[in-house]
């Protein structure tokens, strides 16, 4: 059974930093390219950067370069997302969950076919 646990959100003011952490149960997690998604209110799920499985390759939103840092580790079976000079516009919910492939269309499913309850992530001006 696959288990994706986010934590680490908050509240915090515009300009601050937050660290999520994603750990994994259920599948092997070292054969997976993973990403963190995030769903602001009224919005579509988008992914905001991934990571592959081995090389540590990484991919990032347009709006969150030079901000966000993703990083994994195999042996933890986890995924973190370092998040710094936080804006407004960064409010959402975020998830973590396996790199989605563009055949699937949106967000909305995961090959995993499981998605976490995901960490509240609150930027106040």
């Amino acid at each position: 059974q696959v288990q994706l646990v986010e934590s680490g959100g908050g509240l915090v003011h515009a300009g601050g930093s937050l660290n999520l952490t994603c750990t994994t149960s259920g599948f092997l997690f070292s054969d997976w390219g993973m990403g963190w998604y995030r769903q602001a209110i009224g919005k579509e799920r988008e992914r905001v950067a991934s990571i592959t499985a081995t090389s540590g390759s990484t991919t990032y939103l347009d709006s969150v370069k030079g901000r966000f840092t993703i990083s994994r580790d195999n042996v933890k079976n986890a995924v973190y997302l370092q998040m710094n000079n936080l804006k407004p516009e960064d409010t959402a919910v975020y998830y973590c969950n396996a790199v989605i492939p563009p055949f699937y269309g949106d967000y909305s499913r995961s090959p995993l076919g499981s998605w976490g309850q995901g960490t509240q992530v609150t930027v106040s001006p």
